[in-house]
């Protein structure tokens, strides 16, 4: 077996490649002090987002271009705060979506993964939330590393190997660093922390020219904390109501002083359904309820369509502010997508709504360009708008 002393030479010379070729990536590793433990703890690598753990005998199998890539999976995990963004989700799915995220960011940047590395290219581009929900809930896939966030069997006294360019004794268990017994300030403290750094790193390396302007949108969109869609879309509904304030005469009985009074215009706001089968009948009912719960807060007058290559013939449905929005009892449907008929009936009735709500997976055929009143797309899926706002309903 390799000594230690030869893995030491190996992973500073995987870092040093790094931050000469890759130094944006390079500076987010040196974040992240080396500790090697033993076998029986750690088959791979592992993170707390504090240290990089890595079994000696893993390291010893990798190639130069392996051991960068494994350094680089563990900066990324912690630079974009996978260890702060699990929320209510199952823990192994979570493990497996991150992955999924982090290689693909590092093999679009070129850096050559190990057998074995989760990156299934149709999650390319999506956030490790947006791929949890295609994720099974009880995945058979094995992460490339182990994810110490939330782990719970910790031992405070035991100890490792601390490793800067020379080795130790080997523990059994890492040292007490673990993110068990942080609470959610001290989560956040240290997401920030990992924010601050990605910032620098990327300034850093932009100002020496060597950081794409593709990769560093990337980073910033994974960065941003991902609201739930029913967050955005009442953000977003209650953002065109028109209020202002009024200074109409009040009557006589109001008293004699002028007073500016908040007065509320009504509110049209279009809602097209995909009914190509894409989505169920479930789904369809929980985003109409959720539209429905918004509306009265706005005064909103709806017209609901339902559209799959064509508009169904029995609608559109009318709903005024007063009264709720539901899903009709019969609803067509099962064909092709097009979402043009949609555009073409607003146009052919000289309607211009506020807003344009749009539930589908973004699966077929869009117009030519973009209308003259605001869309939003509400995508379930990893489906692409050419224009109009687009909420990931995962």
């Amino acid at each position: 077996m390799t000594g230690l002393t030869d893995i030491a030479t190996k992973l500073g010379a995987a870092r040093t490649r790094l931050i000469l070729e890759r130094p944006f990536i390079g500076a987010l590793v040196m974040h992240l002090p080396l500790v090697a433990v033993a076998a029986r703890w750690c088959e791979t690598v592992a993170t707390d987002a504090r240290a990089l753990y890595y079994n000696p005998a893993y390291i010893a199998a990798l190639t130069l271009a392996e051991t960068q890539f494994v350094l680089a999976h563990e900066a990324m995990h912690c630079a974009l705060g996978h260890f702060a963004r699990r929320s209510h989700r199952l823990r192994r799915r979570w493990d497996v979506a991150c992955d999924h995220a982090a290689n693909l960011l590092l093999i679009d940047e070129g850096l050559r993964p190990p057998e074995g590395a989760l990156a299934n290219p149709e999650f390319r581009g999506l956030s490790a939330e947006e791929i949890y929900p295609l994720i099974p809930e009880d995945p058979v896939e094995r992460t490339l590393d182990r994810h110490l966030f939330d782990e719970r069997e910790m031992d405070p006294h035991s100890r490792a190997s601390s490793q800067d360019g020379h080795a130790g004794a080997l523990g059994s268990r890492p040292p007490a660093v673990a993110l068990r017994d942080a609470g959610p300030t001290d989560r956040a403290e240290l997401a920030r922390r990992w924010q601050s750094r990605i910032v620098s790193a990327a300034q850093q390396a932009r100002h020496a020219g060597r950081l794409a302007e593709s990769w560093l949108r990337r980073v910033d969109g994974a960065i941003q904390p991902q609201l739930p869609w029913r967050t955005l879309l009442a953000r977003y509904l209650v953002s065109t109501a028109r209020d202002d304030y009024s200074f109409q005469r009040p009557p006589r009985r109001e008293g004699d002083a002028l007073l500016p009074r908040l007065s509320s215009g009504e509110v049209h706001v279009c809602v097209a359904l995909d009914t190509s089968g894409s989505i169920g009948a479930e789904e369809l009912a929980q985003f109409v309820s959720e539209v429905d719960a918004i509306k009265g807060q706005i005064r909103a007058r709806v017209t609901l369509h339902a559209c799959d290559e064509r508009l169904d013939p029995r609608g559109p449905w009318e709903f005024p502010y007063w009264e709720p929005v539901a899903l009709p009892r019969e609803i067509g449907g099962g064909g092709g997508t097009r979402f043009v008929p949609v555009f073409d009936w607003i146009e052919a009735t000289h309607r211009r709504p506020d807003a344009l709500l749009y539930f589908t997976d973004a699966e077929g055929e869009f117009p030519h360009r973009a209308p003259a009143f605001p869309v939003l797309w509400l995508v379930k899926g990893r489906g692409r708008v050419p224009w109009g706002e687009r909420i990931q309903l995962n």
